[in-house]
């Protein structure tokens, strides 16, 4: 008993007297104005979240020195992620909950076409295909947004018109679908309430929240529509090019759980 005493004793302490870094006051404030934390009334969490920025920090620091001598590509920097734990921004950015081998069976299959001379490049963004980068804040919504954005290109491409869709309604009207709001969902069970539902409401008309709540779908605000969809044959690059070149924006997934990720700033 008296060696597990000694033995907690300096971890205990450890924990007691972990404060934050002064030298770091100045710059911990120019943060905080610049992505509009608050913590008001909330001493204790601003401490923790003081210490959770403070250790992110030194890790992009790490990073930065190290991209200096020519070890990486690419350097991190201080964004709106900097005082989440690298639990929390896990649990944020795993949103896509898809699901290959259905998907794969399914007969929406896209089938590139054989007889086509893809271009070496194309960016749709030339042609107002491709809707400005929405901010799902805290809430694990990529799933809606994906959803969405793939919705606005395509009209774009049929109608001239870019006219952003609302993920809101997706989160708050597509759980019945299998989705389950800020916790992930389906891009592919999303296009099947739009399709089922005759529509979906704009942006404008249902604006984001980033919470889940009571369905407020109304015709009146309605915006899109969509009738079928096509999806990618899972990790084949070859159609994914196909259909960027010859269908216009796509919908992909990537892996967003690493600290290189959360935190990047630019390079490659």
């Amino acid at each position: 008993m008296h060696v597990l005493q000694i033995l907690c004793l300096p971890v205990i302490v450890a924990l007691c007297h972990a404060s934050p870094d002064t030298t770091l006051n100045d710059q911990w404030e120019l943060w905080k104005s610049q992505h509009e934390k608050m913590y008001t009334e909330q001493v204790r969490k601003e401490a923790h979240r003081r210490l959770v920025w403070e250790k992110n920090l030194r890790l992009i620091e790490k990073h930065n020195r190290e991209a200096s001598l020519g070890l990486h590509s690419f350097t991190m920097g201080l964004n709106h992620f900097a005082d989440k734990t690298e639990e929390e921004l896990d649990s944020m950015l795993n949103c896509l909950k898809e699901e290959p081998d259905a998907l794969q069976s399914a007969n929406y299959t896209f089938k590139p076409s054989q007889d086509t001379t893809l271009p070496d490049s194309v960016d749709w963004r030339t042609q107002g295909l491709v809707s400005p980068v929405g901010d799902q804040g805290s809430c694990g919504s990529c799933w809606a947004f994906a959803t969405v954005g793939t919705l606005e290109g395509q009209m774009a491409r049929k109608t001239g018109r870019m006219i952003p869709l609302s993920p809101q309604n997706l989160m708050d009207c597509s759980t019945s679908y299998g989705n389950h709001g800020c916790k992930g969902g389906h891009r592919s069970k999303a296009l099947n309430y739009v399709i089922h539902n005759n529509g979906i409401d704009s942006d404008k008309f249902y604006p984001y929240e980033a919470v889940e709540g009571k369905c407020r779908y109304s015709v009146q605000g309605k915006a899109g529509h969509c009738s079928t969809y096509q999806v990618l044959p899972w990790g084949d690059e070859k159609a994914l090019k196909n259909a960027v070149a010859t269908m216009g924006p796509v919908s992909v997934s990537i892996n967003a759980q690493l600290s290189s990720f959360h935190f990047y700033n630019g390079g490659e």
